[in-house]
């Protein structure tokens, strides 16, 4: 069993929920995304992401329900995919394993039109949008700067499979559990 939750970050397009999920179904984790939450909170309003993600720039509650929400399930036994999970569980002292999934702009960028059927233009400025808005509304809220804020482990998937890179989460939180219970 794992004793820490498991958090998982990383900017649009790294792939970190495709490896969160995988690392979670290899540790025996239930897997919760606020991105998905964020999503259809969208949905529900009738917005797209990067709309709602302006909408959430002057209603600071969208955020602070939706990290309510994701925090309230910081227990062990699960993984958080979330920007910012990893930073608010050490504020909140919750026993933690914080991962970041990074990839150089391109990548993601590339990653993202592919997903979204989009021209690599318009992924290009829609990612750095969502970027700036997500750190703006991040530095207000609860004063946690996505540059400077370090995790326990960072794990680049520019030129890595998704499976690469749930190995490597995989591996450092066995092992660090492993430490932990001795």
């Amino acid at each position: 069993m794992i004793r820490s939750v498991v958090t998982i970050g990383g900017p649009p397009g790294s792939g970190k929920s495709t490896a969160g999920r995988l690392a979670a179904e290899r540790l025996g984790l239930e897997y919760r995304s606020a991105g998905e939450v964020f999503r259809a909170e969208a949905r529900r309003r009738g917005l797209d992401v990067e709309a709602f993600g302006r909408f959430a720039e002057t209603h600071p509650d969208v955020d602070r329900d939706l990290d309510t929400a994701m925090q309230s399930l910081a227990v062990p036994g699960r993984l958080l995919d979330g920007r910012i999970q990893g930073a608010l569980c050490r504020r909140r002292g919750v026993p933690v394993h914080d991962v970041v999934v990074t990839a150089d702009e391109e990548e993601r960028v590339r990653r993202v039109a592919g997903r979204d059927h989009q021209p690599l233009a318009e992924a290009a400025r829609r990612v750095r949008e969502r970027e700036a808005s997500e750190r703006g509304r991040y530095r207000r809220l609860y004063g946690i700067d996505l540059e400077t804020e370090r995790p326990d482990l960072t794990v680049d998937s520019t030129h890595a499979a998704p499976d690469e890179v749930a190995t490597a989460i995989v591996e450092f939180v066995r092992a660090h559990e492993a430490e932990s219970g001795r």
